[in-house]
């Protein structure tokens, strides 16, 4: 039963994103969404749903994600334009270097879209997620301008507000 839970949902999510990239409402096309959704969620579900199949389906969480969007948009933008500004730069104004960042963020989930929303952000790549003796999580991340070597500033600073929504989404 856990397994066709965790298809059917996985079914729904594709197919969700199938109409949001088609934008198409033909009949052919909603068909052709339904078996392209159905076959992908059929092979993808043991590795898309650890536990929970609906838990993305929570309106709190997608109502968070909804306020987030455009919290990174606008991250995004003002990295973009700092990391275009540098290369236009008759000056080099770089100070590069792999900072320990501290996370709060237990599932992986969360700490994939946090990683993720780092790496997308220019001027930062997260290298690697690492997990210590006291099940405490860090990120090390490679940063255009080093600002700080301490490990919380530097946390404070690279994930801005990205952990609290994320946290709200996957936690």
């Amino acid at each position: 039963m856990k397994k066709l839970k965790a298809i059917f949902s996985t079914f729904i999510f594709c197919y969700i994103f199938w109409l949001l990239y088609t934008l198409s409402f033909d009949k052919e096309e909603l068909i052709a969404g339904v078996l392209v959704s159905l076959v992908v969620a059929i092979f993808s579900a043991p590795f898309f749903i650890e536990k929970d199949p609906f838990l993305l389906f929570n309106p709190k969480r997608i109502l968070t994600l909804l306020i987030f969007i455009p919290i990174y948009l606008v991250e995004l933008f003002k990295s973009n334009l700092d990391v275009a500004l540098r290369a236009l730069s008759k000056e080099v104004r770089v100070n590069p270097g792999i900072v320990k960042v501290e996370t709060d963020l237990k599932s992986d989930y969360g700490l994939a879209m946090l990683s993720n929303c780092i790496t997308l952000t220019p001027g930062t790549i997260t290298m690697e997620i690492a997990e210590d003796k006291n099940e405490k999580c860090y990120l090390y991340i490679h940063w255009i301008d080093v600002k700080t070597r301490d490990i919380k500033q530097a946390s404070k600073i690279i994930k801005g507000s990205f952990e609290p929504y994320v946290g709200r989404i996957f936690n």
